[in-house]
């Protein structure tokens, strides 16, 4: 079965490489250093500070495990391959809902370069999913949790 595939933006790459580099030499050699120093406080059975740094130690290692696996199977998506009017994964959208004149905008990203509060939404978000590959001047319905609801696409931009 083949593995999956991370789709991202470049900058989303340059960002899980930097992330991976800080665990591995920063954050990796700060909790062993911890555990280390836990150690020294004697019986293991009861020291609060080293099962703190086992925990930690863990999460880190899941997570460098992760970014790895992330990069090895990553799918830089080309923004500026796609035509300039299709919504895709590293561009930004701007659409009105029927019924209101305010607009929206949200860039679309890979699931781990999502960040809704800075109007980057995952390329597996509903939203995302109903507007990827719709053109400027469609109209898309958008099905959600909350319900169903129309919008026109405004404008379609390529990141940066």
């Amino acid at each position: 079965m083949p593995e999956k595939v991370y789709p991202m933006t470049a900058e989303g790459k340059k960002q899980l490489e930097a992330e991976l580099k800080n665990l591995k030499l920063v954050k990796r050699p700060e909790v062993i250093e911890r555990i280390k120093v836990a150690r020294s406080f004697g019986d293991l059975s009861e020291n609060s500070e080293y099962d703190s740094a086992k925990d930690e130690q863990s999460a880190v290692e899941s997570r460098i495990v992760q970014i790895e696996q992330m990069l090895k199977y990553a799918q830089v998506v080309d923004a500026d391959s796609v035509d300039p009017n299709e919504v895709s994964i590293g561009k930004t959208v701007t659409y009105t809902e029927e019924g209101t004149d305010d607009p929206e905008t949200y860039t679309i990203v890979g699931s781990d370069e999502s960040d809704p509060l800075k109007g980057k939404i995952s390329n597996n978000s509903p939203i995302a999913k109903a507007l990827l590959g719709k053109k400027t001047g469609d109209k898309v319905a958008i099905n959600t949790p909350g319900g169903t609801f129309n919008v026109t696409i405004n404008k379609v931009e390529v990141l940066g």
